[in-house]
Parts: C-alpha cells; structure tokens; sequence
C-alpha cells in the first residue's frame, strides 16, 4: 500500500505575490523574492530622504526668548533653537533611520508571542546591521567630502560618550547571552536594556552641557548655528527630481512659521514696533497665511504631478540618449514608491512633525513586507534566517542609515552628526531595536508560562558580537589616526580617502564570512 504523501511546508502551501507562485520551482521563486526584496530596499532609501527633510525642518524650529539686559534694564529678544543638536542626533536622527530594524524585530517579536523561543530576524537583522553601519557607512561618508576638503568631529567628549555607549550595548548584550543567564532572556534583563537607553540620552546630554563630574573636559570646537546650511529658499517647480520644500515667500526675513495647515488663526507671526501696529491689519495677516497655505498647497499638488514626471528639464539637456532612456527607465522604475510617497505631507507643516511621523509609519509597513519576504527567502532555500538576517536584510534595512549619514557628510560643515548616526544607531538598535522586542516577548511569556525567553543559535549570535568587537577596533583606531594625522575624520587627499574606504569593506568583508560560515556550522 502506497503511504501517503507528506503535508506541503507552510512555503509551499501559501503565496506571497501571486496566484500560482507555489507551482514555480524554488529557484524562481527565490529570485522573484529577492527582486521584491531589492525593490523594497529602494523604497526605504526614497522615503529616507524625506525622512532627513523633516527632521531638519524640526531641528530649524527656534522659540523666542525675552531676557533683561543688566547694563541697560531693556528686554532682550532673541531666537533659540528649540531642540538640542546632540539630543536630535540620538532621539531623531538614530532612532528614525533605525526605525525599519526596530520595526522589523518588533514585528517579528509580536509574530512570535505564544513561543517560548525567540525569533532569528530581530537579534540577527541588529547585529548585522551594526556591522553594516561600522564598516560600509564609514566608508562612503570618508569620501563624501569634495576632494582636498575635510571634515572632523567638532565634540570629541561627546563622540566619546557615544562611542563608549556603543560598544557598551555589545558588550552587555554578549553579557547577559553567556554570562548572566546563558542561552534566555529574563524579564529584567530586557527591561533594564530598554532603561539604558535613557541612561544614554542623559549621559550624551550632560556632556553636551558640560556637567560636572559625568562629562569629559573636552574643549569643543565652533559649531555652526545651523543643523545643516540653510539651502536656496527658491523653489524650482520644473525640476521633479527633488522639489524644494522651502517656500516661496519674499526676501524678508520675518517668514511665518505655520503651526497648523489651513488655519491662519494658529499662526506665529514676528514681532512689529508697537508703533506700526495700525498698519499691521488683520487683512494683512490673513493674505500672509493665504499666501503660504496656496504654496503649501501648491507643492503638495506638485509632489503627485512628479511621480507621474518621468524625465526632468536637467535630462532632456542629456546629449546621450542611452542615459536619457536610462533616466527615463529608473524614474519609470520608482513612480509606485514616488506616487504612495507623494501622500507625505510638505515638511514645513507643524514644523515637519507631520511629515516626520508619515515617514516612519511608511518605513514600518515596507518593513513589515521586508520580513514577510525574507522569510519565504529562507524557506524556499533553507539557508538560515540568522544568515540572511545579518547579510542581506541588515543592509537593505541599514540602507536609511546609509542615506543619513551619506546626506549629513555632503552637507553639514561638520562630522558629528554623520559618525554620531552610525555609533548612536547601534546603540539604538540593542536598547531599543532588542531590547523592545525582547521586553514584549518576556512579559508575555512571564505572564502566561511563567518562563523565560529561550534564543535560539546564542552560541552563533555571541560569536558574531565578537567579531564585532575586533573588526570595529580596527576601524574606531583607523579613525582616530586620521584625526591624528591629517586632521579630519572625514575627507582629505583623495587617495587616503578611498583606501580607508576601501579598508572599512574588507573589515566588513571580514565580518560577513566569519559569522556565516559560524551559523551554518562549518566552524
């Protein structure tokens, strides 16, 4: 009597894509996994970029503060910056590009409630995206610099602490995967990693301020005024590559801040001479919001027409129409993203908080399809969730990062906020992308089963942290000695640039080989 043939794996029974895909040998469905897996990741670096222009909108908010002048007794007004530069690199600009691995572990940490094993795409996706952020990053930023000029870290005690706060999440985290309660995660353990998350934005922010006796006597260096230089206030309604979001007002510098689209009454307007007052009218004040609500408008309508644009001013100028058909081929490419990215709203709306917090909601959900795909990836091949997890899906979730900080070299005047985002982006990634994550899956398995969270593969996971630990020596001492002699972090002779580049991909090189070959158990 024939046996009956075996149930279909949970990969082979369901489809992702479309009708049909289940019956396509897994080679092909593998490919077309991996080319929606790509296109996904070219999402994330489009909507990046939005993401980066509403946070500087947010770090451009000033408040007004009036003081009393001790020699003359006369008000003093004067405009200052609402938040901290230090503070927004960590709560705004690391925890924002690190919010498509924080989701992705999130994600999968709630997938995972009811088990008492943790799931591979969290803790792997994190590690292998801290690699990705130490080496590759490091190497695009250090080339970034136009050629001959440099760029260097203008808070040396502040990079420090962030530094030590880094590689501190590691180094705990290796702790309590082998010393502590080797092989599970307590309710504690969980909880107290999410806690030190706080710890670093307090400990950043007293160095920032020089407190006593918890901050390093570093002198700093001047800092510009400005989180990055103001740009050409003129918009350029022809140019769909990349519309400027600034708004087409008059050259007078008393530019109305809106605090709230469509209504003219939440307006913050500049102060006038008591004096002028009778001319200032309210009919003024309502063609003044008229104005700027009719541009918002504006460029939000003009954010649609784009996705549809498919070849710019700028291309059509192109003597070779191979690269005018290529340009027309990629933009074709990316109209989905640029249509479903189009629904942001322009940044200067409540101060960029609205297109901030759209930009983020748009990164969990392509994150989530992110892991919906990485697992069929990982079924129909049989290679290791924990292999992909720090391989392709720690930089296709990295690639936010890669933007950031890519953006923040080219135009910043300095390099804080392009290196903090790579050391305060690991940093994140285990107080909160682990920690998070962990903390959800704890309680609910201390609530229900009175256990602990088993990790699967710790042995591999610790394993990887350490040879974390030794490559990012090599790059933290390569960075230093640049400082040392050439006098930048990034940029300088074009030559060294590109073989410190080139020597932060072979460490990352060096990182990727050695922890694949540790999972899929060859050594």
């Amino acid at each position: 009597m024939a046996s009956a043939d075996p149930p279909p794996s949970a990969c082979e029974a369901a489809y992702l894509l479309f009708h049909g895909e289940t019956l396509l040998p897994n080679g092909v469905r593998a490919s077309l996994y991996a080319v929606a897996l790509a296109y996904c990741f070219i999402g994330l670096s489009a909507i990046t970029a939005r993401f980066f222009k509403s946070m500087e909108h947010i770090m451009k908010h000033s408040r007004e503060v009036v003081s009393v002048d001790p020699h003359t007794n006369t008000p003093v007004v004067k405009q200052e910056k609402v938040w901290n530069y230090t503070i927004a690199d960590i709560a705004l600009l690391a925890f924002g590009t690190s919010f498509p691995q924080i989701s992705l572990a999130t994600i999968d940490a709630i997938r995972n409630l009811g088990r008492l094993t943790a799931g591979g795409l969290g803790p792997g996706t994190l590690v292998g995206s801290a690699a990705f952020d130490m080496f590759p990053i490091h190497a695009v930023c250090v080339v970034m610099p136009r050629a001959g000029s440099k760029k260097k870290i203008s808070d040396l005690g502040v990079w420090l602490v962030e530094l030590f706060w880094s590689f501190w999440a590691y180094i705990w985290l290796y702790f309590i995967l082998e010393v502590w309660t080797p092989g599970v995660i307590t309710l504690w353990e969980a909880l107290l990693t999410v806690l030190q998350y706080g710890l670093l934005l307090l400990h950043v922010y007293a160095q920032d301020k020089r407190w006593p006796y918890v901050s390093i006597p570093f002198v700093r260096s001047d800092r510009p005024e400005d989180w990055v230089p103001e740009e050409n206030a003129s918009v350029d309604y022809d140019n769909c590559d990349e519309i400027s979001e600034t708004l087409p007002v008059s050259a007078d510098k008393n530019i109305l801040d809106i605090l709230s689209a469509g209504s003219y009454h939440n307006a913050e307007y500049c102060k006038v001479p008591e004096k002028d007052m009778e001319r200032s009218s309210t009919m003024n004040d309502v063609v003044k919001n008229t104005q700027e609500d009719t541009s918002w408008l504006l460029i939000w309508w003009r954010q649609f027409l784009c996705a549809f644009n498919l070849e710019s001013p700028e291309s059509r100028k192109m003597d070779s129409i191979h690269l005018r058909i290529t340009r027309i081929f990629l933009n074709l490419l990316i109209a989905p993203w640029k249509l479903l990215f189009a629904f942001v709203p322009p940044y200067h709306i409540a101060h960029g908080w609205i297109a901030f917090i759209c930009s983020l909601v748009l990164i969990s959900g392509i994150s989530y399809g992110v892991t919906k795909l990485t697992d069929q990836i990982s079924c129909v091949t049989g290679i290791s969730s924990y292999v992909i997890a720090f391989t392709a899906l720690a930089a296709g979730t990295s690639w936010p990062d890669l933007v950031a900080s890519k953006i923040a070299a080219e135009r910043q005047v300095t390099a804080d906020s392009a290196i903090a985002n790579i050391t305060c982006s690991n940093s994140v990634n285990i107080y909160v992308g682990i920690g998070v994550p962990w903390l959800i899956d704890t309680v609910y398995n201390f609530f229900v089963y009175q256990e602990p969270l088993y990790i699967d593969n710790a042995a591999g996971l610790s394993f990887s942290l350490l040879v974390f630990f030794a490559t990012s020596f090599g790059c933290i001492t390569v960075l230093v000695l640049r400082r040392i002699v050439l006098g930048a972090e990034l940029g300088g002779p074009r030559l060294w640039a590109w073989v410190t580049s080139v020597y932060f991909m072979v460490l990352w090189v060096v990182f990727v080989v050695f922890s694949s070959l540790r999972f899929s158990g060859i050594i």
